[in-house]
């Protein structure tokens, strides 16, 4: 059997970050998910879902996501069920982040507000941005053509017989 689900959108709002009574971190937020389609109206859609993450990467999503920030998340569909004030069951359906991969620098996020965590130090700052490659930049732009031996490659080059 498989439970695996890979998503990539914006979150909704800054995540939350509470303690267990054991002293484990878990961060929980939304991220909103863009259909691969419009409606009717013409309209894109999103889904809202709900992703839960523990231990040093829920400190980190905390520390470095706020709202708009885009973000990659690789986890499992979980559902849980508890019982409400009024006695009936609830069922909660909500994606348990393995990782979560920041997917734009921080100065870039599109929402929230601009004020960042005052807690983290300025070489984790910069070492973040420093990694960082948009997806849609092309790595060989300005480098004009690449040369590579038939002797680089890893197979026979095809030939026309």
């Amino acid at each position: 059997m498989m439970n695996r689900t890979v998503l990539v959108g914006r979150l909704t709002k800054d995540p939350e970050l509470r303690y267990t009574p054991n002293g484990v971190p878990v961060a929980t937020f939304t991220l909103a998910v863009n259909r691969p389609f419009k409606n009717a109206a013409g309209e894109q859609e999103a889904d809202f879902i709900n992703v839960v993450v523990w231990r040093k990467p829920a400190e980190n999503a905390a520390n470095y996501l706020k709202k708009g920030s885009l973000a990659g998340v690789d986890g499992r569909v979980q559902t849980r069920n508890y019982e409400g004030q009024d006695g009936k069951r609830i069922y909660v359906t909500e994606v348990l982040a393995e990782s979560v991969q920041f997917l734009e620098p921080r100065s870039q996020n599109t929402g929230g507000n601009s004020q960042g965590n005052t807690n983290t130090s300025s070489s984790n700052q910069n070492r973040t941005q420093s990694n960082y490659t948009r997806v849609d930049d092309d790595p060989f732009s300005g480098s004009g053509s690449i040369s590579i031996n038939d002797d680089d490659l890893p197979f026979a080059p095809w030939t026309e017989a």
